[in-house]
Parts: structure tokens; sequence; C-alpha cells
């Protein structure tokens, strides 16, 4: 049994939800689906759900009037008998939260899909479950699954939402469709999550950045996670979770070419010959650095400083750590808000000889779940790195030498990628 979740570019209009609802028939066993909103039709376009978001500000009828013309549309051409008056009128005339107005457009492509295929519709509303705090309850939502789905053959369900206690909807972060189908197949015991995009699977590089990039046939759950985490995002880094723990496989697909062979995601550590599965990274960052005289002998000096920072709900990326000083990567969007108020606090609760903030960094991850039986790797990545002058602010390599993060300023992040990739995917025998 397969359940298949398909992205907001596969659905975008009629003619590639006629495409994706062939891939669906073409194979018996695909039996549960989860859909997004529509996406882009071409790059000037506007996304659904942006749409949405923009009706929600602004509560002009006008914002949300290209809504229900796109969705107008789509019906009319797939010639299907679907009158969704109802939902638009309660969508524009009754009051609803932030995130219940930018889950309409996954309820409303969900009921078009399932209206096609002839299958049943089954709202996420009444499946998919979070705590008073928002936090996704895993085992409500297990359970409410198997008993909504279990007796049936098919279904279609909307993604990236669900309900909080008091039935308000709330949503996951932008791509949590993602999330939603995980959670189908681990409630169904699936046994292939397939998840069809635009790309042909988990490439080797930003393709934006390395060209040549190629797609990884094959990779573990745990170096998807920390690629999804570091910035790849062919795939929700949240939905990896489920199925890992589900054990069931994941099979990246591209729906405009659904010959291609895809990306497989499994748990079984991978033999290759490069011990480098890929390279992501991200802009964006700012280096917390404190220094403080005999820190090691301190205890508590560094939770000190981390409970300033929570207390503006501001998470660190990474910590390096030395006898008289540390370092936290945080973001530098966390920091908007409250960097003088939190530099402020930060000085008069631990009272360090040195406080800066600076701003510009990226960090960039190579990942891969054979580096650890490998000697050379980081000999190779700080001589790639040193061949084109690039600054090394931060390193991090976590406690399964699975990935080493490294810190570097944004003017040369894209040169950085493109030096790693070319020394472990080019030029693999050059130390």
């Amino acid at each position: 049994m397969i359940t298949v979740k398909f992205g907001g570019t596969s659905l975008a209009d009629a003619q590639r939800i006629r495409h994706a609802a062939d891939i669906i028939r073409a194979n018996p066993d695909r039996r549960f689906v989860v859909v997004s909103a529509p996406g882009k039709r071409f790059p000037e376009d506007t996304k659904i759900t942006d749409h949405l978001i923009r009706f929600q500000a602004s509560g002009d009828p006008r914002d949300f009037q290209p809504v229900e013309e796109r969705f107008e549309e789509i019906i009319r051409e797939l010639d299907i008998s679907l009158d969704l008056s109802a939902d638009y009128d309660e969508m524009k005339n009754e009051p609803h939260n932030a995130d219940y107005m930018a889950s309409c457009g996954e309820y409303l492509s969900a009921r078009i899909m399932a209206a096609y295929l002839g299958w049943p519709f089954v709202d996420t509303e009444f499946c998919v479950f979070f705590d008073e705090k928002g936090r996704l309850d895993r085992r409500r939502t297990n359970n409410t699954l198997q008993e909504k789905l279990g007796s049936l053959e098919h279904a279609v369900l909307p993604g990236y939402y669900g309900a909080m206690p008091d039935g308000q909807v709330h949503t996951f972060s932008r791509g949590g469709s993602d999330i939603s189908g995980a959670l189908v197949a681990a409630a169904m015991g699936a046994d292939t999550y397939e998840n069809w995009t635009d790309v042909d699977g988990m490439l080797t590089a930003d393709p934006r950045i390395v060209p040549t990039a190629t797609t990884i046939p094959a990779i573990t759950y745990a170096e998807l996670e920390e690629m999804a985490y570091q910035g790849a995002t062919v795939l929700h880094e949240e939905a990896v979770r489920p199925a890992w723990d589900a054990g069931i496989p994941i099979h990246i697909r591209n729906t405009f070419r659904p010959e291609a062979d895809g990306t497989w995601i499994r748990s079984e550590n991978i033999v290759r010959d490069n011990p480098v599965t890929g390279v992501a990274g991200r802009k964006g960052f700012s280096i917390l650095h404190i220094e403080k005289e005999k820190m090691n002998a301190m205890v508590g000096y560094v939770r000190k400083t981390l409970s300033c920072l929570e207390r503006h709900h501001v998470a660190f990326e990474h910590m390096a750590t030395g006898l008289s000083s540390f370092s936290l990567v945080v973001s530098t969007a966390s920091l908007a808000d409250c960097r003088e108020t939190l530099e402020w606090e930060i000085q008069q609760e631990v009272d360090p000889d040195a406080l800066t903030i600076s701003d510009g960094f990226a960090m960039i991850a190579v990942v891969g779940c054979g580096m650890i039986d490998r000697p050379g790797i980081a000999g190779k990545l700080f001589s790639a790195l040193g061949d084109i002058g690039a600054n090394v602010r931060m390193i991090d390599q976590g406690g399964s030498q699975m990935s080493i993060v490294l810190g570097v300023t944004e003017d040369c992040y894209e040169d950085s990628v493109q030096a790693i990739y070319d020394r472990f995917f080019i030029n693999m025998n050059v130390l």
C-alpha cells in the first residue's frame, strides 16, 4: 500500500491535477492521497496560500477573488460537478484565525481532487491534532487517522493543518503538507510514502549554486534530516520523523518526469564510494560571542546565557565552546525585535568580559553517513576552503559525526559551497 503526497506545483492548474490523477490511477496500490494548495503556474504567479494570507490581513473581498476564480477555473476545466460556493462564503464572511485562512487552499484542493477521482474526502481538521502549545499530538493523530481511514479503500486528505484542543484550526510551518503525508503513511502502515514534487529527487547540492549537482539515488533518514535542516528544501525536515519511526521508505519523485528514478530514503546505512552524500547550507545567521575569564570553572554560566535567549524565544542553531569563551549561532531574523534588550539582559545575567553579536553569516553542512570511518575528510574540506580564501568562523561536528557544519561570511557562501562540492564530487582524490 502506498500513500502519496502531491506538492503545490504539481497541482497548480487543471492540467497538472489531471496528470497527478493519472499517476495515482496508474498504480492501484496508491490508496491514500494528501494534497497541497495550488502553487505557481508560472514564475510570476502567486501561490493560493499567499493570496489567502493577503486576504486575511486586508479583509478586502477583492483579495479573495483570485482564489475563487482560480478554483472555479480548475473545476470547469476538469469538468466535474462540485459546488464550493458555501465554502467560499464561509471563508470570506465568517471570522477566522490566520491559520484557518492559510489552510483553505489545501481544503479546497483536496475537495477538488476527491471529486475528480471519485474518492472520499477526509478533512484533516478532524484527524490531525496539536496540544495547547501547538505541538503535534502524534498518538492521538495516529489513532484518529487509523479510525477514520481504516474502513476506506481510498481517500483524499488536505495537508498542512489540523486542530488545537479548542477546535481552532492550526497549521504546520509552510511546506507542512509533507508532514501530513508522512503521518497518514505511518498511521496506515504504508509500504512506501511517495512524495511527488517538481524535481527528480534530493540533489547533492543546491542547483542554483552548483549547476552540475546530481540526484542522490538513495539516502538515509538521518542524512536527509540533516540536509533538510540545513536548507535542502525538497522535503520538509519534520516529515522525516513519522516515516522514520514507522520504518516506511520515502520515495521522492518528479510529477513531471514520473519515469525518473527519484530518491529513496531508508533507515539502513548506504554503502557509497564517496563518503559525502551532499552539501547544504543557508544564509541569514548571526554569531553571538561571549568571553569570560575562567568561564570553564563557573557552573551554569552557559545555561544562564541560554535562559536569556529562551525568554525572547531565540533558538540557537550551533554552539562552539572554549575555556574562556563560547559562541552561539542564531537566526538573524530572530533578533529583529530583541537585540538590544537581549544584550542588556546577558550583561546583567552573566557579566561577560566581552559580548559581540556579528551578522552576515551562512552555515554550510557537509553530510554523509560514511564520513565517520574515512580519515582525511576534514583535511579535504579545509583545503578546499583555504584554496579560495574563505574565512571559516565556526566549526561544529555533531556527536554522530554524520555532518560537519561550518560558518562562513555570506559574501563567500556560494563560492564555498562550489569549492566543497568540487573537492568531494569532482576532484575526490585531491588533498
